[in-house]
C-alpha cells in the first residue's frame, strides 16, 4: 500500500488558478485532482495516454476536434489516446475534476511542453 496525503501529494500550477495535484499512481495509471476558475481552458493538447476526466463540483466542457460535452458533478468522459482535446471550465464558479490516466505520466507532460 502506498497512500498519498492531498495535502504533502507534488502539486504543479500550469496556469495562474489551475492547479493539478498527483494523487496515487504508477507506470500504468495515474490520478490527478485538479481545479480550475471560471473561464479558464487548456490548451488543444493530445497525449499518448487515454484519459478519463470525472467532474467533482461545477463544470467542465470537454470539447475535441469533432465534438463538445459539457460535464457536470459526477459525470465523466473518456478520451482516446492521442485525441486531440480541451478542457474547459464554462460554469461561473470553480470547477474541480480528476484526470485518470492509462499508462500513468507525470507532470513532466506540461513542465517541458514549448
Amino acid at each position: 500500500m502506498n497512500p498519498v496525503s492531498f495535502d504533502d501529494a507534488e502539486t504543479y500550477e500550469p496556469d495562474e488558478g489551475w492547479r493539478r495535484v498527483a494523487m496515487a499512481g504508477s507506470d500504468k495509471f495515474s490520478f490527478e485532482w485538479f481545479e480550475k476558475p471560471p473561464g479558464h481552458s487548456s490548451p488543444m493538447h493530445d497525449h499518448e495516454n487515454e484519459q478519463v476526466c470525472i467532474c467533482l463540483a461545477g463544470e467542465l466542457t470537454v470539447a475535441t476536434e469533432d465534438d463538445e460535452v459539457t460535464l457536470s458533478k459526477h459525470d465523466s468522459v473518456h478520451l482516446e489516446s492521442n485525441e486531440a482535446h480541451r478542457v474547459e471550465n464554462t460554469g461561473d464558479e470553480r470547477a474541480v475534476g480528476l484526470d485518470v490516466f492509462a499508462p500513468g505520466r507525470s507532470f513532466d507532460f506540461w513542465t517541458d511542453r514549448e
